[in-house]
């Protein structure tokens, strides 16, 4: 067994609150990475647009979207899935406690939005529905060296992926640890559905972790431990 991970495009915030900035600096979206294990191909959380994820995944890796198998969301969060309409063909990965959490607010909007006669609002969460339908549960082991790393926090049913070999381990964390210096500082970010939670999963990752993939940021050895 061979074990890749590749960067597709690093994330950023719009606004970086331990850097003091406020407002709308910048475009926010997620690293996007790519894991390989042997001729399986993984792509996380695909951010951006898909006329330039599909130019990301060319210059970073040579490939065409057909040549992706599956796509794994670390939440159902939008921010998380621009790309995902680029990738017809692969299975649609979500884990279950978030698909389920996410598809009973849905379900909750959809009735309120009925009873209020509310077509423009029906509309869109028709859209959000049948997308999450199309997600499927992802198996606690996505493939060998890859497993579901739940980091309820940020979301109900957030989770990242725990890659293991004998020598080092990696989380790939998403929005969980959203940048190296949040993973400093040990702080989440403030629009955790639960504070508590997430900073827990947050010490979880720096606990478990010997490289971390935060969620704005690339590749990074965990800066808590001595090297």
């Amino acid at each position: 067994m061979t074990l890749e991970l590749r960067p597709i495009s690093l994330g950023a915030l719009s606004a970086h609150p331990l850097r003091g900035e406020k407002g709308e600096k910048r475009p926010g979206h997620l690293t996007t990475s790519l894991i390989v294990q042997d001729d399986v191909r993984i792509l996380i959380d695909p951010s951006l647009p898909p006329r330039v994820l599909a130019e990301r995944l060319d210059e970073r890796v040579g490939l065409t979207p057909d040549a992706i198998d599956m796509v794994f969301l670390t939440s159902f969060r939008p921010i998380g899935r621009r790309g995902l309409s680029l990738f017809p063909d692969a299975r649609w990965l979500i884990a279950e406690p978030e698909r389920e959490a996410i598809g009973v607010g849905l379900i909750q909007e959809y009735e309120r939005a009925s009873e209020a006669s509310d077509d423009s609002l029906l509309e869109t969460l028709r859209g959000e529905i049948s997308l999450l339908q199309r997600c499927e549960s992802a198996p606690d082991t996505l493939v060998e060296g890859v497993d579901l790393f739940p980091l309820n926090g940020l979301t109900p049913g957030f989770c990242g992926l725990l890659l293991a070999d004998p020598k080092w381990t990696m989380v790939i964390a998403g929005d969980a640890v959203a940048t190296v210096e949040h993973l400093v500082a040990g702080q989440v970010l403030a629009e955790a559905h639960d504070l508590k939670a997430a900073q827990a999963s947050l010490g979880e990752v720096v606990e478990i972790a010997d490289f971390i993939v935060p969620g704005r940021d690339g590749l990074t050895p965990n800066p808590i431990r001595r090297w």
